[in-house]
This record gives C-alpha cells, structure tokens and sequence, in this order.
C-alpha cells in the first residue's frame, strides 16, 4: 500500500515524486520504458530554465537522482490494469499488484507514425525517431527527416553534423518551427528542404534504401535514396491502457482540470497525457508539482 502511485516517469512523473515525497508520501513509480520520457531524445534543450543548453538525457539524469534521493520507490513493468474505484486504487502490473490511496497518470506521449506499409518491421532498419540515439549509425549517409516543425529541424541539425546529406520533407508549404532553427537549416550547405510533399512509401525489404513522395501540388510522385527515414511529425498520448476507465477527449488526451484532476476522485493526470494547449518540459513539470500538491490536499497533509 502506497500513498501514491505514479505512472510514468518523464518530467510530470518524477517531479510528482519530488513534490510528492517532499510532503512525506510514499510513492512508487512504475515505468516500463525510458526514465526521463521524451526528453531523452532530445539533443540540446535550450528553454529549460536555469540552463543556457542542457541535453535531455543529462536533464533527466538531474531528475532521477534527485527523485530517488529522496527516497521514491521505482518498478520496470507495464500497467496491465487497474480499478480506480472507491477510496483504494489497485494497479495490476506484469511483475504484480499495487494498491494506493491516489493515482496520478503521468504517461506522456509517443512517436506519431505515418502509418505506410511495412513501417513497424523498419523501425529499426532504417526508420528511426531519435537522431542522437542513431544517428552515428548514418555516418557519411544520405537520410531524410520527415516533419517540418521544432523537433524535425533539431533532429535535421544534428544529423547534418554527420550525414552525407539530410533532406527535410514537409506536408506543409513551409517550416513551422522557430524562426532561428530555419536561419540556421537554410544556412547548411547539406541540409535540402522539400515542401508541399507526403511520404508515400518506404524503399526497402529488410532496410531503408529510399522514400517515395508525392506532391500535394501536382500528385507528382518523386523517389528519394536514403539509408535512413527519421520521423518527427508530432505524438499521440499514451493512453490506451486507461481508456474507457478515464474520460479522454477526441484526440485520446486525458481530460483534467488545472489541479490535474480527473473524472475519479483520487485520480490525476499529468504533463503530455492531459488535455492542455502547450506541451513543453515546463509545463510538464508544472503539472507534476500540480498533481502531486493536489493529491497531497486530498491525502491531508499530516
């Protein structure tokens, strides 16, 4: 029996912990993939306050150290189910089951996939969403980012450091990301950038040998060589596991109010997860401290 159980264990989810152990809960945190969530794959971060440029993987490593020195109990599984009913939560995991007096859902989002034939066997061999985990691997190469927003040219920029060529493919007739990563992706000599064009298919049997596009334009359809397909075209939540126990809105986002409230007493929701109009470290982190706080009015303070 535990005071909360927190699932996931990006920014929301171990600032939960933090706040939340602060206040002298117990707590357990149940993660069954990556520590420090999306931000992990993020090169350089530069509006995290309190750091000019700080990479994910170290910002995470911040937060875990601070998170277990404080004495916040962790488990690798996945969520199987759980009953969230009455005043005692029980969450059934893969390794076993939990009970907690309140639960907060801090589970994030992940990669949006473009849904084509034989994506999920490439994934892998040649498909990738994170050019600081493989990038080394596409050394002197010629690869394609697909996306035209903040974290399609970051991931551009850093491949170009190392790719042969990198070409950006976006759906829209320009990019939409920070003025100052555009001056900086026009300004690379390998850095090519096609607009108004939809990826159609990937090249390839058992690894990436090229994309096809086609044109929104004309429906022209061009084939591109590559060895690597980096895809950056946004993230859906991660939320198939709770639906139909928590209202999700049309999008599958899990609706709460600023408290980080759901429509269970005793039940949160908090950063990427939630319904919210930005999705960024720090409002990930305020939804943490907001979850944890509220959980912690609701458990009494003493």
């Amino acid at each position: 029996m535990y005071d909360i159980i927190i699932i996931g264990a990006g920014p929301a989810g171990l600032t939960a912990a933090i706040y939340a152990r602060r206040a002298e809960k117990s707590v357990l945190i149940l993660e069954k993939g990556v520590f420090g969530g999306q931000m992990t794959f993020s090169p350089k971060i530069e509006n995290y306050p309190g750091f000019d440029a700080v990479s994910g993987n170290a910002l995470a490593e911040k937060m875990i150290e601070q998170t277990l020195s404080l004495g916040a109990e962790i488990d690798m599984g996945e969520v199987t189910g759980m009953e969230l009913d009455g005043e005692i939560k029980k969450v059934h995991t893969e390794s076993g089951d939990y009970e907690a007096r309140a639960v907060i859902i801090a589970t994030g989002a992940k990669h949006r996939t473009l849904g084509l034939p034989h994506e999920e066997e490439l994934i892998g061999s040649g498909i990738s969403f994170c050019a600081v985990c493989d990038g080394a691997f596409f050394a002197g190469e010629e690869v394609v980012v697909v996306g035209g927003g903040n974290s399609a040219m970051q991931e551009a920029l850093l491949l170009s450091e190392t790719a042969k060529s990198v070409t950006i493919v976006q759906n829209l007739p320009e990019l939409t990301g920070e003025k100052s990563l555009q001056s900086q992706i026009f300004a690379k000599k390998n850095i090519k950038v096609i607009t108004d064009s939809v990826v159609t298919a990937y090249l390839g049997e058992s690894e990436i040998e090229g994309i096809k596009i086609k044109s929104t334009a004309d429906n022209t359809e061009t084939a591109i060589a590559c060895k690597g397909v980096f895809i950056a075209v946004g993230l859906v939540p991660a939320t198939d596991f709770i639906n139909g126990i928590v209202t999700l809105d049309k999008s599958g986002y899990i609706e709460a109010d600023e408290s980080c409230l759901t429509n269970i007493p005793g039940v949160f929701a908090a950063g990427d997860c939630r319904t919210k109009s930005t999705r960024q470290i720090t409002t990930a982190t305020a939804d943490g401290a907001a979850a944890a706080l509220a959980a912690c009015r609701m458990l009494g303070w003493a």
